[in-house]
């Protein structure tokens, strides 16, 4: 196993800015070597402030996104891409419609595949992280169960993208976007905690007191696929990245 790095932060727009500067540093230097940067995306909340200065960086800095290709964690099953919860448009409104990333190598999970046809998809999902040779980085946020991804508690080392079962919990934090939870999907697509695990590098980020115990969970706990973020660490270059209401629960002797 391996120490999981932290960085502990006053607030998560520090944080976050530090994070996207180390991101562009990734893709500058793949730019440079004539290489693609493939990046292992995420939704939600937590990497809003992250996006935002990807974008600043793009239009004031210059930081191009030719050579990037992304895959996202996850999408919920049944919701198509223009549907106003879906991935695919969270990650269209808030970074691929601003920077100048190829259409064509920015990939979300299909919320629309048929039940039948999901195998094959999902097989063919990790294909195309293999065949761009990989994720150079990936980035996470982390739930109330311990969850990577929509990999809930139960989800092992090993496992591939595939279709999941929400936890109750992870619905219901999902229910006031959705307008109740009666809305909220039950299934999901997801990357596998082993599709997770095989990127190069990965940082995982976490805001506010109520994301404390998780975190001290994941960090310090014993590594179980109960909480599936504890996966991490078996990881050698994982970094959490969190303010210092997320870091609030480690001692002082764990944190750097």
């Amino acid at each position: 196993m391996f120490l999981i790095n932290r960085l502990v932060f006053t607030d998560s727009e520090s944080a976050s800015a530090e994070l996207a500067a180390h991101v562009a540093a990734l893709i500058d230097r793949k730019a440079q070597a004539g290489r693609q940067a493939v990046l292992g995306l995420a939704t939600g909340s937590s990497p809003l402030a992250f996006y935002r200065e990807l974008v600043r960086l793009h239009r004031e800095d210059g930081l191009s996104f030719a050579n990037v290709v992304t895959f996202n964690l996850d999408e919920y099953l049944g919701l198509a891409a223009d549907h106003p919860q879906s991935y695919r448009l969270f990650m269209t409104e808030h970074l691929f419609a601003h920077v100048d990333a190829r259409p064509e190598n920015l990939h979300v999970p299909d919320g629309t595949v048929a039940r039948d046809d999901l195998p094959a998809y999902c097989a063919r999902y990790e294909e195309l992280i293999r065949e761009a040779g990989g994720l150079d980085f990936q980035l996470l946020g982390i739930g109330r169960t311990g969850h990577i991804g929509f990999n809930e508690p139960g989800s092992g080392k090993d496992s591939r993208t595939r279709l999941v079962h929400l936890d109750e919990r992870t619905r219901e934090d999902a229910a006031p976007a959705f307008g109740g939870i009666a809305e909220v999907p039950s299934h999901a697509i997801t990357m596998g905690c082993g599709t997770i695990l095989e990127a190069r590098e990965i940082a995982l980020i976490a805001w506010g007191v109520k994301k404390a115990e998780v975190v001290r969970q994941a960090i310090c706990g014993p590594v179980t696929p109960e909480l599936p973020a504890s996966l991490l660490q078996h990881h050698p270059q994982t970094t959490f990245y969190l303010d210092e209401g997320a870091a609030s629960a480690l001692a002082v002797a764990e944190t750097p």
